[in-house]
């Protein structure tokens, strides 16, 4: 808890702003309490719980907080996509880098790593090669799951209510054939593979990043068509993807 802060019940000063109470309360999470209850986030962050429940379900709806099954609040995706703005990152992204680096060197090619958010994939990592071709996407920037390597790894592993959701919208873009006979195969193999001709000829292959056999974030390499063949270069990126799950593992909940 933040010097200077008092505990549970303490009323806030008077007329202080409701940003800065916002702030004490998303100042509350860190390394070893990564979700809070209610009454530990009112506590920390020294205001009465009905204040706290108010402007926590104003941050939730902005996405800033998320919220589970148990009611424990969580970090929102929203925030990562602003901090990822920032020069320096921490969390998945800094466990993952050092793996990725590795993976970039080998490859010479694009190196993303991007986790779920609804239907979207939200990229929170990216190694450029120096002349391999463009990518679209950029840091905190959002992709389609049913049309790019990782978001197919994420769609695949994602619960049913969202896959079926997304297939019911607009699949434009999606590789040929039977997409829920392609997550089922993802979802067997461990590895997903795509290729497009418009606007450029690219092709990525991605793994899952998993933590408790859940996919936390999909690894994957992105570069020219006539450079890189999937079933060479598979084997690569599934073993540092599962490198990564490893030490995903070992953080603290």
């Amino acid at each position: 808890m933040a010097e200077g802060v008092s505990g549970r019940g303490h009323k806030p000063p008077q007329g202080e702003p409701v940003l800065d109470r916002a702030f004490r309360i998303l100042a509350s999470f860190g390394p070893a309490d990564r979700s809070l209850s209610l009454t530990s986030l009112s506590a920390r962050a020294g205001l009465p719980t009905t204040s706290a429940l108010r402007i926590a379900r104003k941050l939730v709806e902005l996405g800033a907080l998320e919220r589970d099954e148990d009611g424990r609040y969580a970090v929102g995706l929203r925030l990562l996509e602003i901090a990822a703005l920032a020069p320096r990152g921490h969390g998945l992204r800094a466990t993952a880098l050092p793996y990725m680096e590795d993976l970039h060197h080998a490859t010479g090619q694009h190196v993303l790593l991007a986790v779920r958010e609804g239907r979207e994939a939200v990229l929170v990592e990216r190694l450029s090669a120096r002349g391999a071709r463009r990518v679209l996407y950029r840091i905190g920037g959002r992709m389609p799951m049913h049309s790019t390597s990782v978001g197919l790894v994420l769609l695949a592993h994602a619960p049913v209510a969202v896959q079926d959701e997304l297939l019911a919208g607009d699949l434009t873009g999606q590789p040929d054939g039977d997409l829920r006979a392609l997550l089922a195969a993802i979802r067997r193999d461990g590895v997903a593979a795509v290729s497009r001709t418009s606007p450029e000829a690219v092709t990525s292959v991605a793994a899952p990043v998993l933590r408790n056999r859940q996919a936390v974030a999909a690894l994957s390499v992105v570069g020219q068509s006539d450079q890189l063949r999937p079933t060479a270069l598979a084997p690569a990126v599934v073993a540092v993807a599962r490198a990564v799950s490893r030490a995903v593992s070992g953080l603290q909940s």
